[in-house]
C-alpha cells in the first residue's frame, strides 16, 4: 500500500466508474451517516455520480468501481493509475471482473452478433477483467455491492496513517460469532460460506439461505473440498456445482479453476 497521506490540505478523493451496475457507488451514497464521520476530512474532487464538481488530478485517493471490458477502459485505467497516489478497487466487478465476466467462458463474437443490431460498431475485449490485471492496485474491497463501513474504515486508516482492518476469514466465522445454526449442516442448503471472504455479516445465512459468494474467495479457500461436499453430500451435479461458483466472482482465480474442474468432470461423465 502507498505511504500514509501526509498533506496539510484535505486529501483529494476521486471516484471512478468502469463497466458495472453502479451498485457500489450507490451503496456509498446511501451511507450518509457513515460518510459524515469523514466528510470533513477529505475533499471529493471527482465523483460524477454525486456532484458536478470536477477537479483535475492528481488525486490522493482514487476509488474505482467496475471491470475492464473495452480497449478504451484499459487505456483509461492506466491514466487513472498515473494520476492517483493510492488506488482502491471496490466491488466484485473491479476485483474479479464481475457478473459480466461470465462472457469469459463463452464466445463474445456470438453474443455480439445476437444482441446488437450493428455488432461492427461494438469494441469489446474478449474478457472482462479485474482492475489489478491492468495496473497496480493498493487495496481491494470485495462484495456485490461493498459494505460501505469497510470503505469508511479504509479511508479513515489512510488519513490516520495506519493499516486498515478488513476481514480475510470466511463467512462461516461470521455465522458462528452471531450464534447462527449452519444452514448447510442443519438443512442441507448449498452454501459457499466456508470458501467466501467475510464482510457482509453472513446476511444470506441469517435468512436460512446459503452464501452465494458475493465477497469472493477467502484468503485460503479449499474450493476442491467445498465442491466435493456439494456433490457427494448434497447430491449436486457437476454442472450445478460449477454454476454455484460462477456468479458475482466467476473470474476470481479460485472460483474460476474449480468451476472449470467441475465442467471437465461433467464432460467426462457424459462421454463415459
Amino acid at each position: 500500500m502507498s505511504a500514509p497521506i501526509a498533506t496539510i490540505e484535505r486529501p483529494t478523493v476521486a471516484v471512478w466508474k468502469f463497466a458495472s451496475c453502479d451498485g457500489c457507488q450507490l451503496s456509498l451514497l446511501s451511507a450518509e451517516d457513515e460518510l459524515l464521520a469523514i466528510a470533513g476530512e477529505i475533499h471529493i474532487a471527482y465523483f460524477l455520480e454525486a456532484t458536478r464538481e470536477v477537479s483535475d488530478g492528481p488525486y490522493d485517493i482514487s476509488i474505482v468501481e467496475g471491470s475492464i471490458t473495452t480497449p478504451h477502459d484499459a487505456e483509461r485505467i492506466r491514466h487513472v493509475r498515473a494520476i492517483s497516489d493510492t488506488l482502491i478497487t471496490i466491488g466484485a466487478c473491479a476485483t474479479a471482473g464481475g457478473i459480466q465476466a461470465l462472457r469469459n467462458f463463452a464466445e463474445v463474437e456470438e453474443y455480439r452478433s445476437l444482441v446488437y443490431a450493428r455488432p461492427d460498431q461494438i469494441a469489446a475485449l474478449a474478457d472482462s477483467t479485474a482492475i489489478a490485471e491492468h495496473v497496480p492496485v493498493d487495496l481491494e474491497l470485495r462484495g456485490c455491492p461493498i459494505e460501505t463501513s469497510q470503505l469508511v474504515e479504509v479511508i479513515s486508516a489512510l488519513l490516520a496513517g495506519r493499516a486498515p482492518v478488513t476481514p480475510t476469514h470466511s463467512v462461516c466465522v461470521e455465522c458462528k460469532l452471531a450464534g447462527r445454526v449452519c444452514v448447510a449442516v442443519a438443512d442441507g442448503v448449498p452454501c459457499l460460506g466456508p470458501v467466501t471472504q467475510a464482510g457482509c455479516g453472513a446476511r444470506c445465512p441469517a435468512f436460512s439461505r446459503g452464501c452465494y459468494g458475493c465477497f469472493g474467495p477467502m484468503e485460503t479457500p479449499n474450493t476442491t473440498s467445498m465442491a466435493d461436499h456439494l456433490a457427494d453430500q448434497l447430491g449436486l451435479s457437476h454442472d450445478e456445482v460449477a454454476h454455484l461458483f460462477r456468479t458475482f466472482n466467476a473470474d476470481a482465480p479460485a472460483f474460476r479453476s474449480e468451476a472449470r474442474r467441475r465442467e471437465r468432470a461433467a464432460t467426462a461423465t457424459t462421454e463415459g
